[in-house]
């Protein structure tokens, strides 16, 4: 497969993941074989924690309140391990984000980055529940000069617009994905971009217990999702979807 030269303004994704290693070792006061040892493990781990503790009924408490460090390398193990694809999406957004942006889930911050990188892009709204991901985030942010370009919240911000929304991961973890894309579809400018994906899938062995599968609740997600936006084609080999309003 061809592979794309690295747009100038995200070169640095290209050379170290934003520095993703050092910033989970610095962030934690980690050594580096520390580091290697738990994002060997992270997603072993995550997986034994949900296996024992998720609920979906306790859903939003569950990352907020029980994930801890642990969904740091779990994540971070997963981006380092898909650096190819990862990058494509930030192609995906590079291609479409401007103006004021949300990221509604934004984890380990590799997209708030990206997008924040983004000339056209004039700032970037992290939002994530779980606070140690906010307070990492905003340290990359601080690390790589972004702290001005980027603001921090719990929760999406009510009756704000936002020109690009980008979500990734996300939706398969809500218990109701259909409102989520109601919101961002009321939140959206009427010329504005949405940047999606999902997995309503547990996995051939289970091994994505924090997935919603139910065949009620997929179909009326996709129903939601083909009544009230377009897709905009994009030529990257990735599950990420750009969407605009349905005029």
């Amino acid at each position: 497969m061809l592979t794309l030269p690295a747009p100038p303004l995200l070169s640095r994704y290209w050379q170290d993941s934003f520095n993703l290693k050092q910033h989970i070792q610095e962030f934690l006061g980690l050594d580096s074989e520390t580091v290697e040892m738990k994002l060997e493990s992270g997603q072993q781990k995550m997986l034994e924690l949900g296996n024992k503790d998720f609920d979906w009924e306790k859903a939003t408490a569950f990352y907020r309140d029980n994930v801890g460090e642990i969904y740091l390398f779990d994540l971070g193990a997963w981006h380092l391990a898909s650096h190819e694809y990862i990058g494509d999406t930030l192609r995906l957004v590079a291609d479409h984000a401007q103006g004021r942006v949300l990221d509604f889930g934004g984890g380990i911050g590799t997209h708030t980055i990206g997008a924040a990188l983004c000339p056209q892009v004039e700032q970037v709204v992290y939002c994530d529940i779980n606070p140690i991901n906010r307070d990492f985030v905003r340290y990359r942010a601080e690390q790589l000069g972004l702290s001005e370009k980027i603001i921090f919240c719990l929760e999406m911000p009510e009756e704000d617009a936002f020109d690009t929304i980008i979500s990734f991961d996300v939706l398969e973890h809500l218990p109701d994905p259909s409102q989520q894309l109601l919101q961002f579809h009321q939140a959206l400018t009427n010329e504005g971009k949405m940047i999606l994906n999902w997995s309503f899938f547990k996995g051939f062995n289970q091994e994505h217990p924090f997935h919603i599968d139910d065949p009620e609740v997929v179909e009326a997600f996709f129903r939601t999702l083909q009544s009230n936006c377009l897709e905009v084609f994009h030529p990257y080999y990735i599950t990420s979807r750009c969407y605009r309003k349905m005029n």
